[in-house]
Protein backbone atom coordinates (compact mmCIF):
# COMPACT_ATOMS: atom_id res chain seq x y z
CA UNK A 1 0.00 0.00 0.00
CA UNK A 2 1.22 3.51 -0.83
CA UNK A 3 0.72 6.60 1.30
CA UNK A 4 0.88 10.33 0.89
CA UNK A 5 2.05 12.45 3.79
CA UNK A 6 1.10 15.83 5.16
CA UNK A 7 3.26 17.77 7.61
CA UNK A 8 1.76 20.72 9.48
CA UNK A 9 3.20 23.06 12.11
CA UNK A 10 2.32 21.97 15.62
CA UNK A 11 0.26 24.48 17.58
CA UNK A 12 2.31 26.66 19.92
CA UNK A 13 -0.39 27.60 22.38
CA UNK A 14 -3.70 26.25 23.56
CA UNK A 15 -7.23 27.33 22.79
CA UNK A 16 -9.75 28.68 25.25
CA UNK A 17 -12.83 26.58 25.87
CA UNK A 18 -15.56 26.45 28.49
CA UNK A 19 -14.44 24.40 31.49
CA UNK A 20 -10.82 24.13 30.29
CA UNK A 21 -8.68 26.16 32.69
CA UNK A 22 -5.14 24.77 32.89
CA UNK A 23 -2.61 25.67 30.16
CA UNK A 24 -1.85 21.97 29.65
CA UNK A 25 -5.52 21.17 29.09
CA UNK A 26 -5.89 24.07 26.63
CA UNK A 27 -2.86 22.89 24.71
CA UNK A 28 -4.16 19.30 24.63
CA UNK A 29 -7.52 20.56 23.37
CA UNK A 30 -5.80 22.46 20.55
CA UNK A 31 -3.85 19.33 19.54
CA UNK A 32 -7.04 17.28 19.67
CA UNK A 33 -8.83 19.79 17.43
CA UNK A 34 -6.00 19.78 14.85
CA UNK A 35 -5.88 15.97 14.80
CA UNK A 36 -9.67 15.63 14.49
CA UNK A 37 -9.79 18.22 11.71
CA UNK A 38 -7.24 16.28 9.64
CA UNK A 39 -8.85 12.92 10.49
CA UNK A 40 -12.14 14.22 9.06
CA UNK A 41 -10.25 14.76 5.77
CA UNK A 42 -8.93 11.17 5.81
CA UNK A 43 -5.51 11.85 7.33
CA UNK A 44 -4.18 9.48 10.00
CA UNK A 45 -1.93 10.98 12.69
CA UNK A 46 1.53 9.38 12.72
CA UNK A 47 3.81 11.34 15.04
CA UNK A 48 5.18 14.66 16.19
CA UNK A 49 8.72 15.67 15.22
CA UNK A 50 11.13 18.39 16.29
CA UNK A 51 13.38 19.32 13.37
CA UNK A 52 16.14 21.90 12.86
CA UNK A 53 15.57 24.78 10.46
CA UNK A 54 18.19 27.27 9.22
CA UNK A 55 16.83 30.80 9.30
CA UNK A 56 18.25 34.23 8.71
CA UNK A 57 19.42 36.14 11.74
CA UNK A 58 20.17 39.69 10.72
CA UNK A 59 21.61 40.63 7.35
CA UNK A 60 24.52 38.22 7.00
CA UNK A 61 24.17 35.42 9.52
CA UNK A 62 21.88 32.49 10.09
CA UNK A 63 20.71 30.60 13.13
CA UNK A 64 19.31 27.15 13.73
CA UNK A 65 15.85 27.05 15.27
CA UNK A 66 13.87 23.95 16.06
CA UNK A 67 10.35 23.55 14.69
CA UNK A 68 7.66 21.19 15.96
CA UNK A 69 5.55 19.54 13.27
CA UNK A 70 2.78 16.95 13.14
CA UNK A 71 2.98 14.18 10.54
CA UNK A 72 -0.17 12.67 8.99
CA UNK A 73 -0.63 10.07 6.26
CA UNK A 74 -3.42 8.57 4.17
CA UNK A 75 -3.55 5.74 1.65
CA UNK A 76 -3.23 6.52 -2.04
CA UNK A 77 -4.92 4.62 -4.84
CA UNK A 78 -2.45 2.17 -6.38
CA UNK A 79 -4.51 1.48 -9.50
CA UNK A 80 -3.46 4.74 -11.14
CA UNK A 81 0.29 3.96 -11.19
CA UNK A 82 -0.41 0.49 -12.63
CA UNK A 83 -2.55 2.01 -15.39
CA UNK A 84 0.26 4.49 -16.07
CA UNK A 85 2.76 1.62 -16.26
CA UNK A 86 0.51 -0.28 -18.67
CA UNK A 87 0.29 2.82 -20.87
CA UNK A 88 4.10 3.14 -20.85
CA UNK A 89 4.48 -0.56 -21.77
CA UNK A 90 2.06 -0.13 -24.68
CA UNK A 91 4.03 2.90 -25.88
CA UNK A 92 7.29 0.93 -25.65
CA UNK A 93 5.77 -1.90 -27.70
CA UNK A 94 4.58 0.59 -30.33
CA UNK A 95 8.08 2.14 -30.49
CA UNK A 96 9.65 -1.30 -30.85
CA UNK A 97 7.29 -2.19 -33.69
CA UNK A 98 8.02 1.11 -35.44
CA UNK A 99 11.77 0.63 -35.07
CA UNK A 100 11.61 -2.95 -36.39
CA UNK A 101 10.86 -1.56 -39.88
CA UNK A 102 13.78 0.90 -39.76
CA UNK A 103 17.19 0.15 -41.31
CA UNK A 104 19.77 -1.30 -38.89
CA UNK A 105 22.38 1.26 -37.83
CA UNK A 106 26.07 0.68 -37.18
CA UNK A 107 26.46 1.97 -33.61
CA UNK A 108 30.11 3.04 -34.04
CA UNK A 109 29.64 5.09 -37.19
CA UNK A 110 25.89 5.94 -36.98
CA UNK A 111 25.50 4.93 -40.62
CA UNK A 112 23.00 2.47 -42.12
CA UNK A 113 24.51 -1.02 -42.50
Amino acid sequence: MHYEYKVVPAPEKGTKAKGVKAPEARFALMLQDVMNQHAAEGWEYQRAETLPSQERAGLTSSATVFRNVLVFRRPVETAAPQAHMQKDDAMDEADSAANADAEPVDAQENYPV
